[in-house]
């Protein structure tokens, strides 16, 4: 699918069975443009919650056998009904997206597994279901690759989220390291800083590398497609690390290179 924003993992790629490439399709649409209306534009936090508001509305319509009032949920009431997919998973994401809105900073690191929770690891969730592996030991090891994965965006956008005055290092984090936010909003890069960073990396790291054996669990397209993700947010880490945290200067991405060393590393898996 055309994909409007840089992701550090793909969608609904070639890997996928093709019939399954239209509902991921779905929930992806649901799932960015959601966060787009927490994100995006110039709205007030009103006007944010209002419309984030109106999609729970139209999962209540979903819920209650309702048809909904708009393409988008058309289409998702249709892919929950097909795949028996748990509409609470869909309730949880817009939950985590209303809190983006009102809320700023973390106190602690379970804290913020706590939104990880409900930010990301629905969306993983929701792709076991379409796959029919719904076992307890999946489902937890998919939500080690989907909260490292939201953490690694989060070490990846620190400056950026700084723009929108959101901090999501735990504010335990910064008087450990010696640092504080004003290190943020100068763009001061240090040794201390960049052991707070590290410490950072190794959280995200250790919670991927727990939910990388899930892909010798899945059957062969997904299993690819769930490879190619654990490494492109094993990448990102390496690339943070690489410049020592440095990610006011430069945001570390992934470039056409990086997927040919993504292939080789998620075929040695």
């Amino acid at each position: 699918m055309p994909v409007d924003h840089y992701e550090n993992f793909p969608v609904a790629s070639i890997l996928v069975p093709r019939h399954l490439r239209q509902p991921i399709e779905v929930i992806y649409r649901f799932a960015r443009s959601a966060d787009d209306i927490a994100d995006e534009g110039d709205a007030t936090p009103e006007q944010r919650l209002a419309e984030l508001a109106a999609y729970q509305a139209e999962l209540d319509r979903i819920a209650s056998g309702e048809l909904p009032q708009t393409p988008l949920f058309v289409s998702l009431a249709k892919i929950i009904a097909v795949h028996a997919l748990p509409i609470q998973l869909f309730r949880d994401l817009l939950d985590a997206f209303a809190q983006d809105v009102i809320k700023k900073r973390y106190a602690d690191y379970p804290e913020l597994i706590d939104y990880c929770r409900r930010s990301a690891n629905p969306v993983g969730r929701l792709v076991l279901h379409l796959f029919g592996r719904t076992e307890a030991e999946h489902l937890e090891q998919s939500d080690c690759i989907c909260s490292a994965l939201q953490l690694i965006n989060f070490w990846q956008d620190v400056a950026v989220d700084w723009q929108k005055d959101r901090v999501y290092i735990p504010q335990t984090d910064f008087p450990h390291f010696k640092v504080s936010e004003d290190d943020i909003a100068q763009g001061r890069s240090s040794a201390n800083w960049a052991a707070l960073m590290d410490f950072q990396i190794d959280r995200a790291q250790t919670l991927m590398l727990r939910g990388a054996p899930l892909v010798h669990a899945l059957p062969g397209r997904l299993g690819w497609e769930i490879r190619l993700t654990v490494q492109g947010g094993l990448r990102i880490l390496e690339r943070i690390r690489q410049v020592r945290g440095d990610v006011f200067h430069q945001r570390p991405t992934l470039g056409k290179r990086d997927w040919l060393v993504l292939l080789a590393r998620s075929i040695r898996m």
